[in-house]
Protein backbone atom coordinates (compact mmCIF):
# COMPACT_ATOMS: atom_id res chain seq x y z
CA UNK A 1 0.00 0.00 0.00
CA UNK A 2 1.33 3.42 -0.95
CA UNK A 3 0.92 6.10 1.68
CA UNK A 4 0.27 9.66 0.55
CA UNK A 5 3.36 10.80 2.49
CA UNK A 6 5.52 8.70 0.12
CA UNK A 7 4.11 10.38 -2.98
CA UNK A 8 5.10 13.65 -4.64
CA UNK A 9 3.01 16.63 -3.45
CA UNK A 10 0.87 16.74 -6.61
CA UNK A 11 0.01 13.03 -6.36
CA UNK A 12 -0.51 13.19 -2.61
CA UNK A 13 -3.01 16.03 -3.08
CA UNK A 14 -4.90 14.03 -5.69
CA UNK A 15 -4.87 10.89 -3.50
CA UNK A 16 -6.68 12.60 -0.63
CA UNK A 17 -8.34 15.40 -2.52
CA UNK A 18 -11.83 16.74 -1.93
CA UNK A 19 -13.35 14.67 -4.73
CA UNK A 20 -12.14 11.44 -3.17
CA UNK A 21 -13.33 12.47 0.30
CA UNK A 22 -16.74 13.40 -1.08
CA UNK A 23 -17.01 10.12 -2.97
CA UNK A 24 -16.07 8.23 0.22
CA UNK A 25 -18.74 10.10 2.13
CA UNK A 26 -21.35 9.38 -0.55
CA UNK A 27 -20.57 5.66 -0.29
CA UNK A 28 -20.73 5.84 3.51
CA UNK A 29 -24.08 7.63 3.37
CA UNK A 30 -25.53 5.16 0.86
CA UNK A 31 -24.46 2.17 2.97
CA UNK A 32 -25.90 3.84 6.09
CA UNK A 33 -29.30 4.36 4.48
CA UNK A 34 -29.24 0.90 2.91
CA UNK A 35 -28.57 -0.77 6.23
CA UNK A 36 -31.16 1.36 8.04
CA UNK A 37 -33.78 0.47 5.41
CA UNK A 38 -33.15 -3.18 6.28
CA UNK A 39 -32.68 -2.87 10.05
CA UNK A 40 -35.82 -0.85 10.85
CA UNK A 41 -38.32 -3.29 9.29
CA UNK A 42 -36.49 -6.28 10.78
CA UNK A 43 -36.72 -4.70 14.22
CA UNK A 44 -40.36 -3.74 13.84
CA UNK A 45 -41.30 -7.21 12.56
CA UNK A 46 -39.40 -9.40 15.03
CA UNK A 47 -39.43 -7.28 18.19
CA UNK A 48 -41.85 -4.34 17.90
CA UNK A 49 -41.87 -3.85 21.68
CA UNK A 50 -38.11 -3.23 21.78
CA UNK A 51 -37.03 -0.48 19.38
CA UNK A 52 -33.33 -1.32 19.26
CA UNK A 53 -32.86 0.08 15.73
CA UNK A 54 -32.48 3.53 17.27
CA UNK A 55 -29.11 2.58 18.82
CA UNK A 56 -27.28 1.78 15.58
CA UNK A 57 -29.08 4.67 13.89
CA UNK A 58 -27.75 7.19 16.41
CA UNK A 59 -24.34 5.54 16.84
CA UNK A 60 -23.60 5.19 13.15
CA UNK A 61 -25.23 8.56 12.48
CA UNK A 62 -22.79 10.27 14.84
CA UNK A 63 -19.86 8.66 13.01
CA UNK A 64 -21.44 9.82 9.76
CA UNK A 65 -21.57 13.35 11.18
CA UNK A 66 -17.84 13.17 11.92
CA UNK A 67 -17.31 12.03 8.34
CA UNK A 68 -19.24 15.09 7.13
CA UNK A 69 -17.00 17.32 9.25
CA UNK A 70 -13.93 15.68 7.73
CA UNK A 71 -15.24 16.11 4.18
CA UNK A 72 -16.04 19.75 4.86
CA UNK A 73 -12.48 20.26 6.07
CA UNK A 74 -13.36 21.13 9.64
CA UNK A 75 -10.58 18.91 11.00
CA UNK A 76 -8.06 20.98 9.02
CA UNK A 77 -8.45 23.66 11.68
CA UNK A 78 -6.33 21.56 14.03
CA UNK A 79 -3.56 20.84 11.50
CA UNK A 80 -0.89 23.06 10.05
CA UNK A 81 0.82 26.13 11.40
CA UNK A 82 -0.99 28.62 13.60
CA UNK A 83 -2.43 31.66 11.88
CA UNK A 84 -0.72 34.74 13.34
CA UNK A 85 -3.42 37.06 12.03
CA UNK A 86 -5.98 35.63 14.45
CA UNK A 87 -6.54 37.96 17.48
CA UNK A 88 -5.94 35.19 20.00
CA UNK A 89 -2.52 34.40 18.54
CA UNK A 90 -1.12 37.94 18.87
CA UNK A 91 1.33 38.56 21.70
Amino acid sequence: MIMSADLPPETAQAAGGPERRLRGFAIHLAVYFGVMVLVVPVNLYFSPDNLWFVLPMIGWGSVLALHVAYVMGLFGVFAGSPDNSHPHNSQ
